[in-house]
């Protein structure tokens, strides 16, 4: 049943959206990266950021419609003309540009700009017809629609329409709804606006009542053909629709939900691995589809079921969703080719420059654990790839002295530009003592928000991810680090998170642009 109608729309917003989750800002290069990534799954429309908001947003925004190759590129702008020019001036040279403008209508949110129903009525009209004088494609969002009343609802749907909004997008900004409602405010509107039929209905959801998904499917079942979604759920407080849930449910589930998606889920576990990289938000193990677990069987009945007859305990394939079906597990004997072979099985494709590299770092661990598993594997590329070109600071050595009492103290070599610089620093605790050490070498005044350690296999000499997230004077930074030591981990972790936190520091300072506008979520 592949007609139109049937047709859904993925809508990725985890470069503007999910980057809003406090310490998820992404470097200029991840963010074409990550959008890269997704063009090239089939996503169908990147919104790419939130141009007005800061220089380095719109120049993001700018090169990723530059380089996009089959994906709409959308930026996302408030209701004034001045976002909106900003945003067309972004966006303008992507092959398929579009505008996504937005406007609290909720009672809650109509106090915020001090705006009653009729001059917010006419200010939707006014900005609408200036998005579509400059792009034949325009989305209109009312934010908090899930708490705004029906017949205002209906209303200003209206006027947007008759504007020149080509899409509509029903958001539920504070993940309020149930699925129920949902699914019969897509039903409401299309059947009680007139022109509805000329436009397609977008849904939005949060998760702060773990409905995201549940309430995205229920839209489409309410006739809503656009679901906004991003990588992992990523965004803010509980996060958004996750890409991967609402995708695959679609596929698995055809019986009962008769849509199809333009999306290669083979594709889906990689691009999972690089936003928790370069977002420095790890996914819980029992995640749904890109969960260390979704496809782990112990229970001895259910290992037994799986070695009978796979779909007996799984109702997807690993390999539907990118995931190796085997383990192949590596050693200090296995050479280049066969790193490269299995590397390419678990999607990353790798120049001969970094696979020297990444062979020489899989090689010192190999010596230090006596089998590397897939996971190993994937967190030394995580690894590599998170610390590339941030170098200014780097650990050289580091020892750390434990004893039953306190204090414990390290001995820490750091190369700051080229030159070592060595401290002994104690602590209350052997990380502790590495931090102050660091601290000691590097002063600063970013505060530790975030300190997150989990081992990526089992047994003792498995290796630890180590991410740390720290902010001074608004900017949030995050640093992972993967090794055997933990300790060695949280050090490189740590200055990881300096190095970018330096980036940072260049960007924002002094006579260049800070990101100081403030703006809400406009889903």
């Amino acid at each position: 049943m592949n007609t139109e109608k049937n047709r859904v729309v993925i809508f990725d917003t985890t470069l503007r959206d999910g980057e809003q989750s406090p310490g998820a800002t992404m470097t200029h290069e991840e963010k074409l990266e990550i959008a890269g990534l997704l063009d090239e799954m089939g996503v169908d429309i990147i919104e790419a950021g939130f141009p007005i908001a800061s220089e380095g947003d719109f120049a993001a925004v700018s090169e990723i419609a530059k380089n996009a190759k089959d994906a709409v590129i959308c930026g996302l702008a408030r209701a004034n003309f001045k976002d909106i020019d900003r945003c067309w001036e972004a966006v303008r040279n992507a092959e398929k540009p579009r505008i996504h403008t937005f406007i609290g209508t909720s009672p809650l949110h109509r106090a915020i700009p001090n705006l009653n129903k009729d001059e917010m009525a006419d200010r939707i009209h006014e900005t609408v017809t200036h998005a579509r004088n400059l792009c034949d494609n325009v989305q209109w969002s009312p934010m908090d629609a899930t708490r705004t009343e029906e017949d205002y609802l209906c209303r200003v749907v209206e006027i947007a329409i008759r504007a020149g909004a080509t899409t509509i997008n029903i958001p539920d900004t504070v993940g309020y709804t149930a699925p129920v409602e949902s699914a019969d405010l897509i039903r409401m509107l299309i059947n009680r606006v007139p022109g509805a039929d000329a436009v397609v209905f977008a849904t939005h959801c949060h998760n702060d009542l773990g409905m995201a998904t549940a309430n995205a499917l229920a839209a489409v079942e309410g006739g809503a053909r656009q679901i906004e979604c991003t990588i992992n759920g990523l965004g803010e407080r509980a996060g958004n629709t996750a890409l991967e849930e609402v995708v695959m449910a679609l596929k698995v589930r055809g019986d009962i939900m008769p849509y199809t998606t333009g999306v290669d889920t083979t594709k889906i576990m990689n691009i999972s691995r690089r936003v928790a990289s370069v977002s420095g938000f790890p996914v819980q193990f029992n995640k749904a589809i890109v969960g260390k677990n979704a496809f782990a069987h112990e229970s001895g009945i259910h290992q037994d079921g799986m070695l009978k007859n796979a779909e007996t305990f799984e109702i997807m394939r690993p390999e539907d969703v990118g995931l190796s079906e085997t383990n192949i597990v590596m050693g200090k004997h296995s050479g280049r080719a066969a790193l490269r072979a299995k590397l390419n099985e678990l999607g990353f494709d790798l120049h001969d420059n970094q696979l020297n590299d990444v062979f020489v770092r899989f090689k010192a661990l190999a010596d230090r654990k006596k089998e590397v598993y897939d996971d190993d594997l994937i967190a030394l590329m995580t690894d590599e790839e998170a610390n590339a070109d941030l170098n200014q600071l780097q650990v050289k050595f580091l020892r750390v002295i434990c004893g039953t009492e306190a204090p414990q103290s390290a001995d820490l070599t750091m190369v700051v530009n080229g030159e070592d610089r060595q401290v002994t620093a104690t602590g209350d605790g052997p990380v502790d003592a590495a931090f102050n050490a660091v601290r000691q070498i590097f002063p600063h005044e970013a505060r530790l928000q975030l300190y997150q350690v989990h081992a990526v296999t089992e047994g003792t000499d498995a290796q630890a991810t180590v991410s740390v997230r720290l902010e001074e004077d608004g900017r949030i930074v995050t640093g992972q680090s993967a090794d055997t030591d933990t300790v060695v981990a949280s050090a490189r972790a740590y200055v990881s998170a300096l190095n970018r936190l330096i980036v940072r520091r260049e960007k924002t300072g002094p006579g260049s642009d800070r990101r100081e506008i403030s703006y809400k979520d406009a889903g």
